[in-house]
């Protein structure tokens, strides 16, 4: 695909879940994790007031939502109090306004999990159960078109996005690398 100024992202064609033993977990909605940065307040003696000053590296708790069409018991073995290595694979479409034509993008989130809370549904005749699993974010890694994007392991100190990793300086302050 070219990376013309008229190639317009238009929509997630579609995607599958799977765990790190690449077998497909069943057929979800994924709802991925939020990007907060941890912030505190600053003020005092050369401020004009206050300043919310995000903490270097440090991210709020994510979390990640899983909603199964019927309860799979592939799925349920995310239930275990461990962490799950998922990867969510998918294929975006692009319009090139050129062209006139249309081509794919993979976008790839792994993940590290841990669950935290699990609804199994409901049964009702002709209907989906609508399982929803929520599960802690502890490692996030984002490619899109193979270009790593983002990665976040809170316990080894990495908060990369693109090439710029934001806790190099402090692993190295900690005697980390």
């Amino acid at each position: 695909m070219a990376n013309g100024t008229n190639n317009v992202p238009e929509r997630l064609i579609n995607f599958r879940v799977y765990n790190d033993s690449n077998d497909l977990l069943g057929i979800a909605t994924v709802d991925l994790p939020e990007i907060a940065a941890m912030s505190d307040t600053v003020s005092g003696a050369g401020i004009a007031g206050e300043v919310e000053s995000p903490v270097l590296g440090h991210f709020s708790s994510m979390t990640t939502t899983f909603t199964w069409r019927t309860i799979e018991s592939s799925a349920m073995t995310l239930c275990q109090q461990k962490a799950h290595a998922v990867e969510i694979r998918g294929s975006q479409q692009v319009y090139d306004g050129t062209s006139g034509t249309y081509s794919t993008v993979p976008v790839r989130a792994s993940m590290r999990i841990v669950p935290k809370t699990v609804s199994l549904g409901s049964f009702e005749p002709g209907s989906t159960t609508d399982t929803e699993q929520e599960f802690e974010v502890l490692y996030l890694k984002l490619f899109v078109n193979n270009k790593e994007m983002i990665e976040i392991d809170k316990y080894n100190y990495v908060a990369k996005f693109g090439t710029e990793d934001a806790l190099v300086g402090v692993r190295s302050d900690l005697g980390l690398n």
